[in-house]
């Protein structure tokens, strides 16, 4: 839904009603994950997907009798091969969509928000139409009938973990609750300490990605504007200074590219000491294997030096500054939704020799 609030406020902006549908489930090949979402009027005017192209006019048709009657509906839509085929994708599926009349407040206040919490809402069975908010730190608002809070609270923070928007089955007094649970995960920092070559085409790649993008240094020539123009942040700092002003949390991932240890000790020191989601350093395995027995020496478990990444990458086979920014990039979309762990070493990679 975040993606989709310029188009929101320019469609709202002309006083008509928009609706909403967003994707609760999905079986077999569909196109388009839970969670995804389109915006109509009334009058057919679209913004966003729920199948790629295969249903959206359909799905426009639904928003507006939504508007028209003024309540939700879940649609069930079955995406045959041909049917996907025309529209260029290699087979079909089955989704479920909630159309709504509007956009609920309280999901505008989270696609707007910091992100790092979850609107759960029931789609069928008991308690149809409640809807709560769980937080990142646990905290439950509001309540859905019968629904143990506690059975809340771990669904939501496992879809919150995992970043993925879900329909899950609970149990009440009262029956089974379909539960959908859309999460809006907060947005992923990528915190770079070393303004090389390899940070300048790394910026730009992840913030197609959505990442905000931070990149620090020590030294004043690597860090100007003209190097990076399209960095959210720069600071110039040494690593202790950089990233207490950063606040590393797990929603960072933190790339060490100075290679100079004056800057990668401290860095990977602070690195390990937080919660940050990924955690990767340049240099070539001797390197790394020379890093990794000072990180021992400096009295940092197997297991807490296991969490760096180096070689830094996916080993890719490119050298190039723009070909290793793709393989950290993609090291980092795979720990990001897979869990992907492991040192370069341990996974016989690794994009950077130097």
């Amino acid at each position: 839904m975040r993606d989709l609030l310029p188009e929101y406020d320019r469609l709202t902006a002309t006083g008509e009603p928009v609706g909403r549908a967003v994707v609760t489930s999905v079986w077999g090949s569909a196109p388009r994950p839970e969670g995804s979402s389109m915006l109509a009027t009334r009058d057919g005017v679209m913004a966003g997907s729920v199948s790629g192209g295969c249903v959206e006019s359909a799905t426009a048709l639904e928003i507006a009798e939504a508007i028209g009657r003024g309540s939700p509906k879940l649609v069930t839509f079955g995406v045959s091969d041909e049917k996907a085929w025309e529209v260029g994708l290699a087979c079909g599926g089955t989704i479920k969509v909630l159309v709504e009349p509007g956009v609920r407040p309280e999901v505008l206040a989270a696609a707007r928000g910091d992100g790092g919490e979850v609107l759960a809402t029931v789609t069928e069975g008991a308690g149809a139409g409640g809807s709560a908010r769980v937080l990142a730190d646990g905290a439950v608002e509001g309540a859905l009938a019968g629904v143990p809070a506690e059975r809340l609270r771990a669904a939501a923070l496992d879809a919150l973990r995992r970043e993925r928007s879900a329909t899950v089955t609970l149990e009440t007094p009262a029956g089974a609750a379909t539960v959908f649970l859309e999460v809006f995960p907060r947005q992923p920092r990528l915190v770079i300490f070393g303004g090389v070559h390899i940070a300048v085409a790394l910026v730009p790649l992840a913030q197609l990605l959505g990442y905000r993008t931070i990149v620090a240094d020590g030294r004043q020539a690597f860090l100007t504007r003209e190097r990076f123009p399209e960095a959210d942040e720069l600071i110039l700092a040494w690593p202790e200074e950089a990233f207490g002003q950063i606040g590393l949390d797990a929603s960072c991932y933190i790339c060490i590219l100075s290679h100079d240890p004056k800057f990668d000790e401290p860095a990977l020191r602070l690195a390990l000491r937080s919660p940050a989601a990924y955690i990767g350093a340049i240099g070539s395995r001797k390197t790394q294997a020379a890093r990794r027995e000072w990180l021992r020496s400096e009295g940092f478990t197997e297991e807490e030096i296991a969490r760096v990444h180096g070689p830094i990458g996916l080993e890719l086979g490119g050298r190039q500054p723009a070909e290793t920014a793709l393989a950290i990039l993609a090291e980092m979309t795979a720990v990001r939704y897979q869990g992907g762990s492991g040192t370069g070493e341990q996974r016989g990679g690794g994009a950077v020799p130097a």
